[in-house]
């Protein structure tokens, strides 16, 4: 039997959280674009100036809001299946 809380089982607030925390880093990762971005003067990612760190970044911060959405069907599903 698992934990139930009044918003929901544990497992569904621990995906919740790991949601929200994988936001909070996406946010982090949009900031330290912004500031390679700024420090090269180069804000066009088909530049051949642009940053290779703000490429890396881009191509992190975008895998991680492709895992983001994969974990909120889930989190749907599992709240669906409740």
């Amino acid at each position: 039997m698992q934990e139930v809380s009044r918003s929901g089982t544990a497992g569904e607030l621990r995906l919740d959280g790991l949601i929200a925390d994988l936001w909070w880093r996406v946010r982090l990762l949009n900031t330290d674009i912004l500031e390679e971005e700024a420090k090269a003067g180069v804000f066009d990612v088909l530049q051949p100036t642009y940053p290779m760190l703000a490429l890396n970044l881009r191509a992190r911060r975008d895998n991680l809001v492709s895992t983001i959405g994969v974990l909120e069907e889930r989190a749907k599903a599992v709240a669906e299946a409740a």
